[in-house]
């Protein structure tokens, strides 16, 4: 007779669990690793944060190795008043107006076009037309 001796799946090893129990389990373990990994990336910012606050400024400490500005080294500050000079002002609403005049051309003749393809297709809808008359001298 041969042996049967076969390890039984209760020995106190990972896959005794029910599965949503492994599932629940293995969560809590990745949960934990995220907040660690949270936490140790927060201390290394803190730890930049220190060292850019103690040297000196200067604009090439604001920048990476790769030329680009570096993250979180921004200056924040709060905008209180805006000072723009009228007439410069007054140019750039001028220009923005005269923008979008070609626009609104080009969007009344899409309209146009679209109710006139409606008006074809659908004879029956009435199409809202304004007259304006001028009474005879």
């Amino acid at each position: 007779m041969s042996d049967t001796d076969f390890a039984l799946a209760a020995d106190g090893g990972p896959d005794d669990l029910p599965r949503t129990l492994r599932r629940e389990r293995d969560a809590r373990e990745r949960e934990a690793r995220e907040r660690q990994a949270r936490e140790q990336m927060a201390r290394e910012r803190q730890a930049r944060e220190r060292v850019l606050a103690d040297a000196a400024p200067s604009i090439g400490s604001r920048f990476g190795s790769d030329g680009e500005f570096a993250r979180g080294d921004a200056e924040r500050g709060t905008v209180t008043r805006l000072s723009i000079p009228f007439f410069h002002l007054m140019g750039f609403f001028i220009k923005a107006v005269l923008a979008a005049i070609p626009a609104m051309i080009l969007l009344g003749g899409i309209l146009w076009g679209a109710g006139h393809a409606l008006q074809i297709y659908f004879p029956e809808i009435l199409k809202m037309q304004i007259l304006i008359l001028f009474p005879p001298n």
